[in-house]
């Protein structure tokens, strides 16, 4: 895993691209998220598949620190409103609402994929 990889996993991510951006997941990938945790590559499509429908998610990478083991990036994440979702996790939306923060992700790297993933909010920009 490089820098340049990171950026083409964070571009299918954008553009919904499931088969691109979970290529780089180990099969037993472990996503930790603050208020859930998911097991598995096949828990985080399903996770984002529903997230996806209702919401546009654009991730933009602030910074990168890699190497071989690991990989440690700031991201500014924008998230689009497509309907109404009053469970959403981050917080209820109505269609249109659009809620930025600034999140630190931290990647651990098992033969080349990404095998645990911790993400921690740090900053809520709009609300």
């Amino acid at each position: 895993m490089n820098k340049q990889m990171f950026r083409d996993y964070i571009d299918c991510f954008n553009r919904d691209d499931f088969a691109g951006f979970t290529r780089y997941y180990t099969d037993d990938v472990l996503l930790e998220l603050p208020q859930k945790e998911l097991r598995g590559r096949q828990a985080i499509v399903d996770f984002y598949r529903i997230v996806k429908a209702r919401i546009r998610e654009t991730l933009r990478i602030s910074e990168i620190v890699a190497d071989e083991e690991g990989l440690a990036a700031e991201v500014d994440t924008e998230f689009l409103a497509l309907e109404d979702w009053p469970d959403f996790i981050v917080r209820p939306v109505k269609k249109g609402d659009s809620i930025r923060i600034v999140s630190f992700v931290h990647y651990k790297i098992r033969d080349g994929r990404f095998a645990h993933i911790k993400s921690a909010r740090f900053r809520t920009l709009s609300a």
